[in-house]
C-alpha cells in the first residue's frame, strides 16, 4: 500500500469537534438570543461548520439547494434540531487532537482558519466583488487536512523540509513528492466525503494551486489570497511557515496592490480582535481544531 493510499484509507475515520459546542449549546437555551448570534459563533469554529454542513446536505435533506453557510444551515434546521446538533456532536470522538506535524497548537490552526476565511471575505469586499456568502465558508475549511495529514507530516517533516530546501519547492510540492498527496488535496476529498457543496470542495482542494483548477472561479482566488494573507499578518506560521508560492496569475487577476493588501489585513487584524474570546475559551477547553 502506497503512503497515498494509506491516508484516504484513514479519511473516513476524521471526526471534526466544534471547540464552541458549549457556548453555541448554551445561547439556544436563552429565549432572547438571536439566530444572527448563533450562527456568528458557528462560523468561526471549522469542525462546527463542516459538520453542521454535513447533516445539512446529508441524502435525507436531498432534493432542494446544497447548504453553503452557517446561517443557511441555521435557517432549514431550526434552533432545537441544532441544538440537538450540537450537543451530538460535542461529545463525539475526534480522530485528531493535535496538529504534531505542523507545529500548530490547537488554539493556533483555529486562528489562521478563521483569519483566512477573514481575509478573503474582506479581500472581496474591498475589491468591490460580488462574492457569495460561502466565501467565508470554505475560507474556513481550506486548512481541514491539516487535521489529519499532521501525523504523516510528522514521520517525515525532516524529508519534506529537506526536499522543499533543496529543490525550491513550496511545502505543498514537497508533500506530494514525499507522501503522494498535499494537505489541500486531503481537505477536499475529507469534505466531499462528507457531502459538502462541490463550490467549497473545489476551493479547498485546490486553494493552494488555483493555477491548477479545472476553472476559473473568483471563491477560489480570494480563499487563494486570503491563506497567504493570514499568514502575512502572522496567524498560523507552524513549520511550514510562508512556503507557499501566491499564484501570480490570480494577482493580476484580482487586480491586486500593496495598498489593497495592507488595507485588507488591517481590517482583518482588527477583526480578529473582536473574537479573540473564542481562540482563548477553546484553548482553555483544549479544542482539537
Amino acid at each position: 500500500m502506497t503512503r497515498r493510499q494509506e491516508i484516504l484509507d484513514t479519511v473516513s475515520r476524521v471526526v471534526a469537534i466544534p471547540c464552541c459546542a458549549n457556548k453555541a449549546a448554551a445561547l439556544l437555551g436563552d429565549p432572547e438570543a438571536e439566530l444572527a448570534e448563533l450562527a456568528r459563533i458557528i462560523e468561526h469554529d471549522p469542525g462546527l461548520t463542516a459538520n453542521l454542513l454535513k447533516i445539512v446536505n446529508a441524502s435525507f435533506f436531498g432534493g432542494g439547494k446544497p447548504m453553503r453557510t452557517a446561517g443557511e444551515a441555521i435557517r432549514l434546521l431550526g434552533t432545537l434540531q441544532v441544538l440537538q446538533f450540537i450537543l451530538s456532536t460535542g461529545v463525539a470522538p475526534s480522530f485528531v487532537r493535535r496538529i504534531g506535524g505542523y507545529d500548530l497548537a490547537p488554539s493556533m490552526h483555529l486562528q489562521h482558519s478563521v483569519a483566512v476565511a477573514m481575509a478573503a471575505r474582506e479581500l472581496g469586499r474591498v475589491l468591490g466583488l460580488d462574492a457569495p456568502d460561502y466565501t467565508f465558508t470554505a475560507g474556513l475549511l481550506a486548512g481541514v487536512g491539516k487535521l489529519l495529514l499532521g501525523a504523516y507530516v510528522q514521520v517525515d517533516v525532516k524529508a519534506i523540509l529537506d526536499l522543499a530546501m533543496e529543490q525550491g519547492l513550496s511545502f505543498d510540492r514537497a508533500e506530494d513528492a514525499v507522501l503522494g498527496i498535499n494537505h489541500a488535496e486531503v481537505g477536499g476529498i475529507l469534505l466531499q466525503s462528507w457531502g459538502l457543496p462541490s463550490e467549497i470542495t473545489e476551493v479547498v482542494c485546490h486553494h493552494l494551486r488555483p493555477d491548477e483548477a479545472p476553472e476559473t472561479d473568483t471563491v477560489l482566488d480570494l480563499v487563494h489570497i486570503g491563506n497567504a494573507l493570514a499568514k502575512m499578518i502572522g496567524v498560523g506560521l507552524g513549520v511550514d511557515g510562508l512556503n507557499y508560492i501566491p499564484s501570480a496569475t490570480v494577482i493580476q487577476r484580482l487586480g491586486l496592490t500593496a495598498g489593497i493588501v495592507d488595507r485588507v489585513c488591517a481590517n482583518v487584524v482588527d477583526e480578529l480582535r473582536s473574537v479573540r474570546h473564542l481562540f482563548m475559551e477553546c484553548a482553555e477547553d483544549a479544542c482539537p481544531v
